[in-house]
């Protein structure tokens, strides 16, 4: 058993304030790591990819084009048994998502999907400042995705399918066996690995420097930014959680991140879990962000005002449009703190950082008749869903203008 004299001190993401004092406030208990833990983190799992989602590519491009494809749709949408004499590739995914594990829980699903519609806009928000934006922060999955070209264009795209796959994820019974959420996941894994070969295959790659494309710290830090940024970020504008509601929240991105091809000892099963994988995550891949963390950034910041806030050519709208993306990324500069935001080019706008304080002031007053008047919580869900997914018909409808192939960012 580790003492605190055995663990290692915070990496420079968790010295920062305000990052520094999240730590302390809002993690339950001491999250460092000790250096054996670090150690063999990071002999396995920055080496290692997604075996089975890789063969199931592999099997894809050894077969007739347009074969494999077809193979996996049905086996998707029907099950592995119609599939006639379907490939041992194919059949060992297909295992995976029929094998649901034990500690999936239905009810405690419903339950994450419930709380996280009831999040609304801010929710949204999170997501897109904290989870993406922020996640940009981590050099080497920033590098993966600027490798695959066209920062600036894809970035609307990118933006609408990473929310369009999130609300599937999050609407309730998305999760099921064939619900859509459950199949979008298993299509993103398969991007995930045609990306892996594709980069692996790159005589410039360089494994000493950027690891495995996609590996499983990757992957792992990935899903973690999910649950972690919807909480603590909805949590700063005020929204309030019970223990039981944060630890469904942890369990249904547990199974979404089972689905997606991260090892099962990855997997935070708690909330003091979550936050020790976090430590990592910040002590390994968030040490150095680079000019590639920048780029992404400023690509999703561009893109930001005229996906959310739908076409529109008005004097009024581009005030709309420019009010929007100054107060999300005044959200971000307010939570990740003036030295990360600086790093990443948000911009630093007094007024609209007052907007947001105002905001989550409201919201905290708001918060306490929710708590106390019988069914003031159902009415919260069923708002804050609707408000989500016109959010996501926005951003779907806007990126549909400018055509390109579906890259869901969960490289961060």
């Amino acid at each position: 058993m580790s003492t605190p004299a055995d663990r290692l001190p915070d990496p420079p993401l968790l010295t920062q304030f305000p990052l520094s004092v999240a730590m302390r406030r809002l993690a339950p208990g001491d999250a460092r790591a000790t250096s054996e833990q670090r150690a063999a983190y990071l002999r396995r799992y920055t080496r290692l990819g997604d075996p089975e989602a890789d063969a199931v590519v592999a099997m894809v491009q050894r077969l007739p084009t347009g074969t494999g494809h077809q193979l996996v749709e049905t086996a998707l949408e029907y099950g592995i048994d119609a599939v006639p004499d379907p490939p041992e590739e194919l059949r060992a995914l297909i295992s995976q998502v029929d094998d649901v594990p034990y500690w999936v829980d239905g009810d405690q699903l419903d339950l994450a999907c419930r709380v996280i519609g009831r999040t609304g806009l801010v929710g949204v928000t999170a997501l897109a400042m904290l989870a993406l934006c922020g996640g940009y922060l981590a050099s080497r999955p920033a590098h993966t995705l600027a490798c695959t070209g066209e920062l600036e264009h894809r970035a609307p795209r990118r933006l609408a399918d990473t929310m369009a796959w999130w609300t599937e994820v999050t609407t309730p019974g998305g999760m099921q066996r064939f619900g859509a959420g459950t199949k979008s996941t298993v299509r993103v894994r398969l991007t995930h690995a045609m990306v892996r070969a594709g980069l692996s295959r790159r005589p410039d790659w360089d494994y000493t420097t950027w690891d495995s494309p996609l590996n499983q710290s990757q992957l792992c830090g990935t899903i973690l930014l999910f649950p972690l940024a919807q909480l603590t970020g909805s949590q700063a504008c005020g929204i309030h959680f019970t223990p039981d509601e944060r630890q469904a929240v942890y369990a249904l991105w547990r199974y979404v991140g089972y689905l997606l091809g991260v090892r099962s000892e990855l997997l935070p099963a708690s909330e003091r879990d979550a936050w020790r994988m976090w430590w990592l995550q910040a002590d390994y891949e968030f040490r150095t962000p680079s000019e590639d963390s920048r780029r992404l950034a400023q690509a999703l910041i561009h893109a930001l005002g005229p996906t959310m806030t739908g076409p529109g050519t008005s004097r009024l709208h581009h005030l709309r449009r420019s009010c929007t993306t100054d107060i999300l990324c005044a959200y971000a500069r307010l939570l990740l703190g003036d030295h990360h935001a600086d790093l990443l080019g948000l911009p630093n706008q007094k007024l609209a950082q007052a907007t947001v304080i105002a905001a989550a002031t409201a919201i905290t007053t708001l918060e306490i008749p929710r708590r106390l008047l019988p069914g003031a919580t159902h009415w919260c869900e069923i708002v804050g869903r609707r408000s989500q997914r016109a959010a996501a018909n926005r951003m779907i409808t806007k990126s549909k203008r400018k055509s390109g192939s579906t890259v869901v960012d969960t490289t961060r």
